[in-house]
Order: structure tokens, then C-alpha cells, then sequence
């Protein structure tokens, strides 16, 4: 007879299902481990990077601000760098203004010829007018070539010659260029 023998694998392979279902787990387990430990150590390095990228903005940021500032005050000293400029070209202007006015006075009674009375001075920029009396026409004449020597002064243009109040005297009116400071000095060194 032969013998049949029955073996019944069912228990082993029970036991070794559960075995490949507990090693299944368990990889499953440590892979979800190991992902979390990536995730939070990618996640801790990204938060590293924001932070040190949120020092350097907050820097920029501070940096860019001062800069400003000094911006700001730069424009403000050029502002009142060209206020005191703009003042300073009005104050040589009217020094400048001062000194010709004292030099056509000078001038004007240096060249004062003997019976010439000066009646009225009117200025436009660099001419001048006068209206003058004198007691004729040869103090006239004189005065027109005392003006026309004075160095700072050019040659008289007479305009009218008139006869005065009392007939003898003469009322003339002229114009003249007063030379600029420099044209002056130059015109005295020669």
C-alpha cells in the first residue's frame, strides 16, 4: 500500500504571510519615519534659508532707508548750496552795483568843468544820462571833454542844447557809457 502521507501546509504558509506582512509594515513604517526626518530636515533647512534671507532683506531694507536719508540730506545741502549761491551772485551783483555807482559819482565830480551844474542822472544798465546847466556853450564843450577823459566813462553823445531861463546859460543833455570795473582798470594801465 502505498502510503499517502498529508502534509498540511496551511499553517506555514499562514505564519510566513504574516511574517511578509509584518516586514511589509514595518518597511512602510520606517519609510514613513525616514520621509518625516527628510521632511522636517528639508523643511528645517528651507526655514534656515528664510530666516537668514529675512536678515538679509531686513539689512537691505535699513541699508536702503539710510541711504535715502542721506539722499535727502544731499539734496537738501545742494538746495541751500544753490540758495547761497544764488544769494551771493545777488550780493556781488549789488556790490558790484555799489562800486559803479560810487565810480560814476567820482567820475562824475572830477569832471565837473568851472560853471557846469548837474541837474538830473537817470541810468539804464551802462549808459547814463545827464541834463546839465552851464553858463555857455564853451563850458559846454569843456564839460563834454572832461566826461570824454575820465577813464571810466566813454566819449559822450550830446543830445539837445538848449537855451535856459535867464538866456545866457545853456541847458544840454547828454548820454554816456560807464565802462565795467575790469575795462576800466585795463583802460588806466596803458
Amino acid at each position: 500500500m502505498p502510503v499517502s502521507i498529508n502534509i498540511n501546509l496551511l499553517p506555514w504558509r499562514e505564519e510566513r504571510r504574516e511574517k511578509r506582512t509584518r516586514a511589509f509594515y514595518g518597511a512602510v513604517l520606517f519609510m514613513l519615519l525616514l520621509g518625516g526626518a527628510l521632511a522636517y530636515t528639508v523643511s528645517y533647512f528651507y526655514q534656515q534659508e528664510l530666516v537668514a534671507q529675512q536678515q538679509r532683506n531686513a539689512y537691505i531694507t535699513a541699508y536702503i532707508e539710510r541711504l535715502n536719508r542721506e539722499i535727502a540730506d544731499v539734496q537738501r545741502y545742494q538746495a541751500d548750496a544753490e540758495q547761497l549761491n544764488e544769494q551771493l551772485q545777488l550780493f556781488q551783483t549789488l556790490h558790484h552795483e555799489r562800486i559803479n555807482t560810487v565810480r560814476l559819482f567820482n567820475d562824475l565830480a572830477a569832471s565837473v568843468a568851472q560853471g557846469v551844474v548837474y541837474q538830473r542822472l537817470s541810468r539804464s544798465g551802462e549808459r547814463i544820462s545827464l541834463s546839465a546847466v552851464a553858463g555857455n556853450e564853451r563850458q559846454v564843450s569843456e564839460q563834454l571833454r572832461q566826461i570824454a577823459n575820465m577813464p571810466g566813462l566813454g566819449v559822450p553823445v550830446l543830445s539837445e542844447v538848449a537855451s535856459g531861463q535867464s538866456g545866457s546859460e545853456r541847458v544840454f543833455q547828454f548820454e554816456v557809457v560807464q565802462f565795467a570795473e575790469e575795462a576800466a582798470s585795463e583802460e588806466q594801465e596803458p
